[in-house]
């Protein structure tokens, strides 16, 4: 399979197997008949300034869980302020979908996912000719950060609507948590897409390459989280007293603080997903020694993860500091590790019972009535009350668009079920798309406008799977 020919062939099989052919359009019989008429141009989210100024119209629906209407405004809302959050950048002249509300950019930890959920939504969207449709939009979503890769194979952490071109904003820090080679992989496999499996390959290798050089300095084999933006976690208790970006703006560098630097069981994760998603490749390229060697390094990193950085007597995964001991502060970082399946169900069977038991289905810790809290409610540390953009206990959208990642690999379709029922609730009483609610009430923070990307996703992806049935 070294030759091109050889390659596309294997794709062609892997696309076909994966539904691609669906993906581009064909709708089931249910999804048939819940057709309705098209969307109204405007509205929430409507394309602003730098947009690419389509608006889709929902020629096709869902059959949605009830005939209350108000599923159709909803979902033909979220579909309006997807197209209106996809923008072109001054450093990548092509549309990408875009954090949107008060986030006028994209960003590594998300924005390649993101874009993967709205690809397979392509059969509900309408797009005018000449405009690219949601599955080469997931394209670009992954490209803009390869394009954007330094020499040294460091990817950009965000990519932002006010960066000029000739800037060099966007690697400050790290900045991961869905790995984007896992995701392009898996677009990969649902378009046959023999250009962007190159890419990505090349890309996310020099990237793993970037990490064990700059981010392995205790020698230890696990990644090492040097400030709050390397995770995401603005402002969560679980990074009090660090700094927000790497000193100098250089995510090479960690600051000067005796804790520092700390090994993160979600990064790791980070790079076991991706290292998994690169021996696929490997495979995927007529490359069997290269896959081998990946796959041996994934099974090397997920198990010091499991050594080094959970604690059983909690059910919990936590950073290890540089004075080797737990920063036992209870957060989202758990689900992550799972969303990347470092647990092996057989396996480690035993590990992952307790941090379900005890962590992420104990309804005094995370599994809330709008599940899943950003820090378990009874933990000390918990931030009450919820201030904006935070992950000291709000329930984030972005967890909740993970979710599907791995729940039902580790059979918990019902709970995954719940879940996404509480979230379509949420927003269909809200009105509006935006970040965060309350874990008790399911009432959203109301202090930033609606338009956020990850809510509309959340909306669309859990709607379409509650009408269908599949988790």
């Amino acid at each position: 399979m070294k030759s091109g020919f050889g390659r596309r062939e294997f794709l062609h099989k892997v696309a076909h197997a994966a539904g691609a052919a669906a993906l581009a359009g064909i709708a089931s019989p249910a999804e048939t008949q819940g057709a309705g008429v098209g969307a109204p141009k405007g509205g929430a989210g409507a394309a602003g300034s730098g947009s690419t100024g389509f608006a889709p119209a929902a020629t096709l629906r869902p059959q949605f869980p009830t005939a209350d209407l108000a599923w159709e405004k909803t979902w033909d809302a979220a579909l309006v302020v997807l197209a209106g959050n996809v923008r072109r950048m001054p450093r990548y002249d092509r549309p990408l979908l875009v954090e949107g509300s008060v986030y006028p950019g994209i960003w590594q930890e998300c924005a390649p996912q993101e874009g993967l959920v709205y690809g397979s939504l392509a059969r509900y969207v309408e797009v005018h000719v000449g405009v690219p449709g949601p599955m080469q939009i997931a394209r670009n979503n992954h490209m803009a950060f390869f394009a954007q890769q330094k020499e040294d194979g460091q990817l950009p952490a965000a990519i932002k609507v006010a960066d000029a071109v000739g800037t060099t904003g966007g690697y400050g820090q790290i900045q991961m948590v869905v790995p984007i080679a896992a995701t392009a992989w898996e677009l990969v496999q649902r378009t046959g897409d023999d250009d962007l499996l190159v890419a990505a390959y090349n890309a996310c290798g020099r990237w793993d390459a970037w990490l064990r050089a700059y981010r392995d300095t205790r020698r230890t084999g696990l990644v090492e989280g040097f400030c709050t933006y390397d995770t995401g976690h603005d402002n969560s208790p679980r990074w009090a007293g660090i700094p927000n970006r790497c000193p100098d703006a250089d995510a090479r560098k960690c600051p000067p603080i005796a804790t520092m630097p700390r090994l993160c069981p979600d990064l790791s994760a980070t790079v076991y997903g991706a290292r998994v998603a690169l021996a696929a490749m490997a495979n995927a390229l007529g490359k069997p020694d290269e896959a081998a060697r990946w796959q041996a390094d994934a099974e090397h990193i997920r198990g010091l993860i499991l050594s080094r950085l959970y604690s059983p007597e909690d059910g919990a995964f936590y950073d290890l500091d540089a004075q080797n001991n737990f920063v036992r502060v209870r957060g989202d970082a758990i689900s992550r590790v799972l969303g990347e399946h470092v647990v092996d169900p057989v396996k480690d069977k035993a590990i992952f019972e307790a941090v379900w038991t005890k962590e992420l289905h104990n309804p005094k810790a995370f599994w809330a009535p709008y599940p899943l809290p950003s820090i378990a409610m009874d933990d000390p540390a918990f931030v009450r009350p919820i201030p904006r953009n935070s992950w000291g206990g709000a329930t984030q959208a972005l967890t909740a668009l993970r979710a599907p990642r791995w729940m039902a690999f580790y059979g918990k379709q019902a709970e995954l079920t719940h879940m996404m029922q509480q979230w379509c609730a949420a927003i269909l009483r809200s009105g509006g798309f935006r970040q965060q609610m309350d874990p008790l009430t399911g009432d959203f923070t109301m202090a930033d406008p609606s338009g956020y990307s990850p809510a509309a996703l959340v909306f669309l992806d859990f709607a379409r799977r509650l009408s269908r049935g599949q988790l």
